[in-house]
């Protein structure tokens, strides 16, 4: 049978790239619902939800700011060792149609924790909308892979072997979903450190959570223990903000005056 040779695109051959890069990390993965009963209590009373993924970027990073293995990459060069970051950044899948063809890039959030929720949203909605050259973290990753091939190899080669460029590719953390198309839980690859996927809310008020991390950095018993912590977050942190954004938003009772 004769087939059709067709070219790859520049965001599907990103993606084989980020494979290429992802096969040699040692992943595990911990998956377990959470109660997040008191969050959606608080989102849907929000005048404007913020999207789930921006509710994780968050919430991840805010476990991470006080637990700093959740900060910490592997570096093989010039020696193996753990490269430990002051702050978190997270990758997030965006999923765009580009020319015709499903795609998915990574936006860049740094320093989620510090940042309010509606302006971590924002920043994944604009990476969602507005064209590629206006997204930085598109250009970059887009203007490498536009490289020939050899040299595309030695610029990842680096990316993922030194601590510093290991981090300013990749980042902390990944985030990552289905959950739009329906229920399912995602084991996603990537050459960060840590890559947490979510799925769709159940009715009995929990979500399913899937965290897969490099098993040179730490242990299950830390993860599980940074899943309750999250859960913790998700119920207290997030949903305290979301409440807040609404009582922000109330008009203010208006007194009669007298005359």
């Amino acid at each position: 049978m004769r087939g059709t040779v067709r070219k790859i695109s520049m965001p599907r051959r990103l993606v084989a790239d980020l494979m290429h890069a992802s096969m040699r990390v040692p992943f595990v993965s911990l998956a377990r619902p959470l109660n997040i009963r008191q969050l959606l209590e608080a989102r849907s009373l929000a005048p404007q939800p913020p999207g789930w993924a921006a509710i994780f970027v968050k919430a991840f990073a805010l476990v991470a700011r006080d637990q700093p293995v959740l900060r910490t990459l592997y570096a093989k060069w010039p020696w193996p060792s753990f490269y430990e970051l002051p702050r978190s950044i997270a990758m997030v899948a965006i999923a765009r149609v580009e020319d015709g063809q499903d795609c998915v890039l990574p936006e860049k959030v740094r320093a989620a924790d510090e940042m309010p929720l509606r302006e971590v949203d924002a920043k994944i909605r604009h990476a969602k909308e507005a064209p590629i050259e206006q997204v930085p973290a598109f250009r970059k990753m887009l203007r490498v892979t536009r490289l020939p091939l050899p040299l595309r190899r030695l610029m990842w080669l680096i990316g993922v072997n030194l601590g510093r460029q290991r981090a300013s590719w990749f980042g902390s953390f990944g985030v990552t979903s289905v959950a739009a198309y329906g229920a399912g839980e995602l084991h996603a690859l990537s050459p960060g450190p840590f890559i947490l996927s979510y799925g769709v809310v159940q009715g009995d008020q929990t979500i399913d959570v899937v965290i897969r991390w490099d098993h040179r950095i730490t242990d299950a018993a830390l993860m599980a223990r940074a899943l309750i912590r999250l859960e913790q977050v998700l119920n207290t942190e997030i949903a305290a903000e979301l409440r807040g954004q609404r009582l922000q938003t109330e008009p203010k009772p208006v007194r009669a005056v007298a005359t």
